[in-house]
Protein backbone atom coordinates (compact mmCIF):
# COMPACT_ATOMS: atom_id res chain seq x y z
CA UNK A 1 0.00 0.00 0.00
CA UNK A 2 3.04 2.85 0.54
CA UNK A 3 3.36 3.19 -2.99
CA UNK A 4 -0.25 4.64 -3.71
CA UNK A 5 -1.00 8.41 -3.28
CA UNK A 6 -0.90 8.34 0.49
CA UNK A 7 2.40 7.64 0.85
CA UNK A 8 3.29 11.03 1.11
CA UNK A 9 1.89 10.82 4.59
CA UNK A 10 3.68 8.25 5.82
CA UNK A 11 5.29 10.65 8.91
CA UNK A 12 1.27 11.36 9.75
CA UNK A 13 0.13 7.68 9.93
CA UNK A 14 3.59 6.65 12.18
CA UNK A 15 2.66 9.18 15.03
CA UNK A 16 -0.69 9.07 14.80
CA UNK A 17 -0.08 4.61 14.84
CA UNK A 18 2.29 6.18 18.23
CA UNK A 19 -1.25 8.23 19.41
CA UNK A 20 -3.44 5.28 19.29
CA UNK A 21 -0.84 2.56 21.08
CA UNK A 22 -0.56 4.55 24.26
CA UNK A 23 -4.82 5.39 24.06
CA UNK A 24 -6.59 5.11 27.10
CA UNK A 25 -9.43 2.41 27.40
CA UNK A 26 -12.62 3.10 26.57
CA UNK A 27 -14.70 3.91 29.25
CA UNK A 28 -18.87 2.87 28.77
CA UNK A 29 -20.90 1.99 25.77
CA UNK A 30 -23.04 4.60 25.46
CA UNK A 31 -22.33 8.47 24.69
CA UNK A 32 -26.06 9.28 25.73
CA UNK A 33 -25.55 8.46 29.51
CA UNK A 34 -25.13 10.74 32.00
CA UNK A 35 -27.82 13.29 31.72
CA UNK A 36 -26.27 14.31 28.05
CA UNK A 37 -29.52 12.90 25.71
CA UNK A 38 -30.28 16.52 24.51
CA UNK A 39 -26.81 17.67 23.58
CA UNK A 40 -26.80 14.19 21.41
CA UNK A 41 -30.40 15.01 19.98
CA UNK A 42 -28.25 18.56 19.18
CA UNK A 43 -25.59 16.71 17.32
CA UNK A 44 -27.65 14.75 15.82
CA UNK A 45 -29.51 17.69 14.39
CA UNK A 46 -26.00 19.26 12.97
CA UNK A 47 -25.35 16.02 11.34
CA UNK A 48 -28.54 15.93 9.84
CA UNK A 49 -28.27 19.49 8.55
CA UNK A 50 -24.65 19.81 7.01
CA UNK A 51 -24.35 15.90 6.04
CA UNK A 52 -27.19 14.22 4.53
CA UNK A 53 -24.09 11.38 3.62
CA UNK A 54 -22.80 10.92 6.70
CA UNK A 55 -25.87 10.88 8.34
CA UNK A 56 -27.31 8.21 6.27
CA UNK A 57 -24.15 5.80 6.71
CA UNK A 58 -23.87 6.50 10.65
CA UNK A 59 -27.50 5.07 11.02
CA UNK A 60 -26.54 2.18 9.90
CA UNK A 61 -24.39 1.81 13.12
CA UNK A 62 -25.93 0.69 16.11
CA UNK A 63 -27.14 3.02 18.05
CA UNK A 64 -24.12 4.05 20.91
CA UNK A 65 -21.47 4.26 17.94
CA UNK A 66 -24.45 6.05 15.91
CA UNK A 67 -24.80 8.79 18.63
CA UNK A 68 -21.18 8.97 19.27
CA UNK A 69 -20.07 9.45 15.95
CA UNK A 70 -22.69 12.46 15.50
CA UNK A 71 -21.21 14.03 18.14
CA UNK A 72 -17.92 13.95 16.84
CA UNK A 73 -19.38 15.14 13.35
CA UNK A 74 -20.90 18.10 14.90
CA UNK A 75 -18.04 18.57 16.66
CA UNK A 76 -15.55 18.63 13.54
CA UNK A 77 -18.27 20.76 11.69
CA UNK A 78 -18.48 23.68 14.49
CA UNK A 79 -14.77 23.75 14.67
CA UNK A 80 -15.01 24.22 10.59
CA UNK A 81 -17.44 26.65 10.32
CA UNK A 82 -16.31 28.92 13.00
CA UNK A 83 -13.41 30.18 10.56
CA UNK A 84 -16.12 30.55 7.98
CA UNK A 85 -18.81 31.79 9.25
CA UNK A 86 -17.17 33.34 12.75
CA UNK A 87 -17.57 37.13 13.42
CA UNK A 88 -15.21 39.66 13.58
CA UNK A 89 -12.54 37.78 15.42
CA UNK A 90 -12.13 34.39 14.26
CA UNK A 91 -8.69 33.76 15.20
CA UNK A 92 -9.93 34.28 18.82
CA UNK A 93 -13.00 32.08 18.35
CA UNK A 94 -11.05 29.39 17.18
CA UNK A 95 -8.51 29.61 19.89
CA UNK A 96 -11.03 29.94 22.58
CA UNK A 97 -12.89 26.86 21.52
CA UNK A 98 -9.28 25.46 20.96
CA UNK A 99 -8.81 25.35 24.78
CA UNK A 100 -11.91 24.06 25.71
CA UNK A 101 -11.75 21.49 23.48
CA UNK A 102 -8.57 20.39 24.62
CA UNK A 103 -9.95 20.48 28.21
CA UNK A 104 -7.75 23.95 28.65
CA UNK A 105 -10.64 25.57 29.83
CA UNK A 106 -14.29 25.26 30.92
CA UNK A 107 -16.92 23.51 28.16
CA UNK A 108 -19.72 22.85 30.22
CA UNK A 109 -22.19 25.63 28.74
CA UNK A 110 -21.93 24.07 25.21
CA UNK A 111 -23.87 21.31 24.30
CA UNK A 112 -21.32 20.31 21.38
CA UNK A 113 -18.13 20.42 23.75
CA UNK A 114 -19.99 18.56 25.97
CA UNK A 115 -21.06 16.19 24.22
CA UNK A 116 -17.14 16.17 22.28
CA UNK A 117 -15.64 15.86 25.97
CA UNK A 118 -17.79 13.01 26.80
CA UNK A 119 -17.14 10.79 23.58
CA UNK A 120 -13.86 11.70 24.02
CA UNK A 121 -13.69 10.59 27.29
CA UNK A 122 -15.89 7.13 26.76
CA UNK A 123 -14.10 5.77 23.86
CA UNK A 124 -10.17 7.27 24.47
CA UNK A 125 -9.80 9.61 21.37
CA UNK A 126 -6.26 10.79 21.73
CA UNK A 127 -6.34 14.69 22.03
CA UNK A 128 -3.84 14.83 19.90
CA UNK A 129 -6.04 14.37 16.53
CA UNK A 130 -8.41 16.98 17.98
CA UNK A 131 -5.44 18.93 18.60
CA UNK A 132 -4.37 18.65 14.79
CA UNK A 133 -7.64 19.09 13.33
CA UNK A 134 -8.34 22.45 15.05
CA UNK A 135 -4.53 23.55 13.83
CA UNK A 136 -5.39 22.50 10.34
CA UNK A 137 -8.63 24.66 10.04
CA UNK A 138 -6.85 27.62 11.73
CA UNK A 139 -4.90 27.20 8.59
CA UNK A 140 -7.81 28.51 5.89
CA UNK A 141 -7.36 31.72 7.84
CA UNK A 142 -3.45 32.18 6.77
CA UNK A 143 -3.10 30.21 3.57
CA UNK A 144 -5.25 30.19 0.36
CA UNK A 145 -3.27 28.49 -2.22
CA UNK A 146 -0.94 24.91 -1.95
CA UNK A 147 2.20 24.45 -4.31
CA UNK A 148 1.99 20.95 -4.76
CA UNK A 149 0.24 17.99 -3.74
CA UNK A 150 2.35 17.10 -0.65
CA UNK A 151 1.10 20.10 0.99
CA UNK A 152 -2.23 20.03 0.10
CA UNK A 153 -2.22 15.65 1.47
CA UNK A 154 -0.50 17.10 4.97
CA UNK A 155 -3.85 19.71 4.94
CA UNK A 156 -6.03 16.99 4.18
CA UNK A 157 -4.90 14.98 7.11
CA UNK A 158 -5.09 17.54 9.29
CA UNK A 159 -8.57 18.61 8.64
CA UNK A 160 -9.86 14.65 7.75
CA UNK A 161 -7.86 11.96 8.34
CA UNK A 162 -7.85 13.05 11.90
CA UNK A 163 -11.45 12.36 11.49
CA UNK A 164 -10.85 9.01 10.23
CA UNK A 165 -8.88 8.16 13.37
CA UNK A 166 -10.99 9.58 15.77
CA UNK A 167 -14.18 8.14 14.11
CA UNK A 168 -11.72 4.80 14.26
CA UNK A 169 -11.84 5.15 18.21
CA UNK A 170 -15.40 4.97 18.32
CA UNK A 171 -15.71 1.92 15.87
CA UNK A 172 -13.32 -0.11 17.28
CA UNK A 173 -10.04 -1.89 15.41
CA UNK A 174 -9.44 -5.51 15.18
CA UNK A 175 -5.08 -4.01 14.04
CA UNK A 176 -3.23 -1.06 14.14
CA UNK A 177 -3.08 -1.66 10.83
CA UNK A 178 -6.30 0.35 10.15
CA UNK A 179 -4.57 3.43 10.91
CA UNK A 180 -3.03 3.83 7.43
CA UNK A 181 -6.61 3.10 6.01
CA UNK A 182 -7.76 5.86 8.34
CA UNK A 183 -5.77 7.96 6.83
CA UNK A 184 -5.83 7.33 3.36
CA UNK A 185 -9.97 7.35 3.37
CA UNK A 186 -10.00 10.29 5.34
CA UNK A 187 -7.57 12.17 2.16
CA UNK A 188 -9.77 10.25 -0.19
CA UNK A 189 -13.21 12.34 1.44
CA UNK A 190 -11.45 15.65 1.39
CA UNK A 191 -10.30 15.55 -1.56
CA UNK A 192 -13.60 14.70 -3.27
CA UNK A 193 -14.75 18.02 -1.58
CA UNK A 194 -12.00 19.67 -3.07
CA UNK A 195 -13.26 19.10 -6.30
CA UNK A 196 -16.53 19.49 -5.74
CA UNK A 197 -16.36 22.48 -4.28
CA UNK A 198 -13.66 24.73 -6.24
CA UNK A 199 -16.46 27.05 -7.27
CA UNK A 200 -17.47 28.11 -3.82
CA UNK A 201 -13.89 28.12 -2.49
CA UNK A 202 -12.50 30.17 -4.86
CA UNK A 203 -15.58 32.67 -3.82
CA UNK A 204 -14.03 32.73 -0.36
CA UNK A 205 -10.59 33.18 -1.76
CA UNK A 206 -9.50 29.56 -1.76
CA UNK A 207 -7.88 27.26 -4.17
CA UNK A 208 -7.10 23.81 -2.75
CA UNK A 209 -5.55 22.83 -5.94
CA UNK A 210 -1.76 22.40 -6.56
CA UNK A 211 -0.43 25.01 -8.61
CA UNK A 212 2.17 22.29 -9.95
CA UNK A 213 -0.35 20.10 -11.15
CA UNK A 214 -2.31 22.78 -12.85
CA UNK A 215 0.30 24.24 -15.16
CA UNK A 216 1.26 20.74 -16.31
CA UNK A 217 -2.31 21.12 -17.50
CA UNK A 218 -1.70 24.42 -18.61
CA UNK A 219 -4.12 26.01 -16.18
CA UNK A 220 -3.75 29.02 -14.04
CA UNK A 221 -5.44 30.78 -11.15
CA UNK A 222 -6.61 33.36 -14.11
CA UNK A 223 -8.45 30.05 -15.84
CA UNK A 224 -9.97 29.11 -12.43
CA UNK A 225 -11.30 32.64 -12.10
CA UNK A 226 -12.93 32.61 -15.57
CA UNK A 227 -15.06 29.21 -14.65
CA UNK A 228 -13.14 27.88 -17.76
CA UNK A 229 -14.62 24.08 -18.59
CA UNK A 230 -12.31 23.31 -21.68
CA UNK A 231 -9.86 20.64 -22.43
CA UNK A 232 -7.14 21.13 -20.35
CA UNK A 233 -9.71 21.24 -17.31
CA UNK A 234 -11.16 18.02 -18.52
CA UNK A 235 -7.66 16.87 -18.83
CA UNK A 236 -6.61 18.43 -15.23
CA UNK A 237 -10.07 17.05 -13.62
CA UNK A 238 -9.79 13.47 -15.09
CA UNK A 239 -6.27 13.35 -13.47
CA UNK A 240 -7.53 14.41 -10.10
CA UNK A 241 -10.27 11.86 -10.55
CA UNK A 242 -8.45 9.30 -11.16
CA UNK A 243 -5.88 9.55 -8.33
CA UNK A 244 -8.79 10.34 -6.05
CA UNK A 245 -10.59 7.24 -6.90
CA UNK A 246 -6.95 5.36 -6.37
CA UNK A 247 -6.97 6.42 -2.93
CA UNK A 248 -10.63 5.18 -2.20
CA UNK A 249 -9.20 1.92 -3.60
CA UNK A 250 -5.98 2.34 -1.13
CA UNK A 251 -8.35 2.46 1.80
CA UNK A 252 -10.65 0.05 1.11
CA UNK A 253 -9.19 -3.36 2.19
CA UNK A 254 -8.85 -1.48 6.18
CA UNK A 255 -12.43 -1.61 6.74
CA UNK A 256 -12.31 -5.22 7.32
CA UNK A 257 -9.96 -4.40 10.01
CA UNK A 258 -12.83 -2.14 11.91
CA UNK A 259 -15.26 -4.21 14.31
CA UNK A 260 -17.82 -5.98 12.39
CA UNK A 261 -21.00 -3.80 13.57
CA UNK A 262 -19.19 -0.35 12.10
CA UNK A 263 -18.11 -1.95 8.90
CA UNK A 264 -20.95 -1.13 6.28
CA UNK A 265 -21.60 2.57 7.62
CA UNK A 266 -18.11 2.72 6.73
CA UNK A 267 -18.12 1.22 3.93
CA UNK A 268 -21.40 3.17 3.37
CA UNK A 269 -19.52 6.54 3.56
CA UNK A 270 -17.04 5.76 1.54
CA UNK A 271 -18.87 4.29 -1.66
CA UNK A 272 -21.40 7.45 -1.48
CA UNK A 273 -18.63 9.99 -1.15
CA UNK A 274 -16.85 8.54 -3.90
CA UNK A 275 -19.88 8.21 -6.02
CA UNK A 276 -19.49 12.27 -6.17
CA UNK A 277 -16.97 11.71 -8.71
CA UNK A 278 -19.14 10.45 -11.01
CA UNK A 279 -21.60 13.30 -11.18
CA UNK A 280 -18.83 15.99 -11.84
CA UNK A 281 -18.12 13.24 -14.44
CA UNK A 282 -21.58 13.41 -15.46
CA UNK A 283 -21.95 17.23 -15.87
CA UNK A 284 -18.42 17.47 -17.77
CA UNK A 285 -16.15 18.36 -14.74
CA UNK A 286 -18.72 22.04 -14.19
CA UNK A 287 -17.46 22.35 -10.46
CA UNK A 288 -17.83 26.21 -11.01
CA UNK A 289 -21.78 27.28 -11.27
CA UNK A 290 -23.29 23.71 -9.70
CA UNK A 291 -22.53 21.84 -6.64
CA UNK A 292 -22.20 18.04 -7.31
CA UNK A 293 -24.93 15.95 -5.42
CA UNK A 294 -26.26 12.41 -5.45
CA UNK A 295 -29.81 11.98 -4.16
CA UNK A 296 -31.37 10.35 -1.62
CA UNK A 297 -32.81 7.88 -3.90
CA UNK A 298 -29.53 7.09 -5.67
CA UNK A 299 -27.71 6.44 -2.16
CA UNK A 300 -30.47 3.91 -1.01
CA UNK A 301 -30.45 2.22 -4.43
CA UNK A 302 -26.41 1.79 -3.81
CA UNK A 303 -26.62 0.32 -0.44
CA UNK A 304 -27.10 -3.21 -1.72
CA UNK A 305 -24.18 -3.29 -3.91
CA UNK A 306 -22.46 -1.82 -1.29
CA UNK A 307 -23.02 -4.71 1.41
CA UNK A 308 -22.65 -7.34 -1.72
CA UNK A 309 -18.84 -5.25 -2.00
CA UNK A 310 -18.15 -5.67 2.00
CA UNK A 311 -19.60 -9.26 1.65
CA UNK A 312 -16.59 -10.06 -0.31
CA UNK A 313 -14.39 -7.91 0.92
CA UNK A 314 -14.91 -9.95 4.48
CA UNK A 315 -14.34 -13.23 2.85
CA UNK A 316 -11.14 -12.25 1.37
CA UNK A 317 -9.97 -11.25 4.66
CA UNK A 318 -10.50 -14.30 6.13
CA UNK A 319 -8.42 -15.83 3.47
CA UNK A 320 -4.81 -15.42 2.78
CA UNK A 321 -5.14 -12.04 1.52
CA UNK A 322 -6.65 -11.02 4.65
CA UNK A 323 -3.56 -12.16 7.24
CA UNK A 324 -1.01 -10.44 4.68
CA UNK A 325 -3.58 -7.60 5.75
CA UNK A 326 -3.21 -7.63 9.21
CA UNK A 327 0.63 -8.22 9.08
CA UNK A 328 1.85 -4.46 7.30
CA UNK A 329 2.75 -1.91 9.33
Amino acid sequence: MTEGPCRVLEDHIAVATQALSARAPSSSPSCAAGGLSQDVEVCRCVTATHSRTFYLASALLPRAKREAIRCLYAFCRTTDDLVDLAGSDPHRELMRWREAALGATDYHDHPILRAWHEVRVRYGIPLLFAAQLIDAVGLDMERKRYATFSELADYCYGVASTVGLMSMCIIGYEDPAAVRYAVCLGMALQLTNILRDVGEDWGRGRLYLPAEELACFGLSETDVGAACVDDRWRDFMQFQIARNRRLYEEAWPGIALLHADGQLAVAAAARLYASILEDIERHDYQVFQRRARVTTVSKLMRLPGIWSDLRRLRTSARSGNGQELRRRP
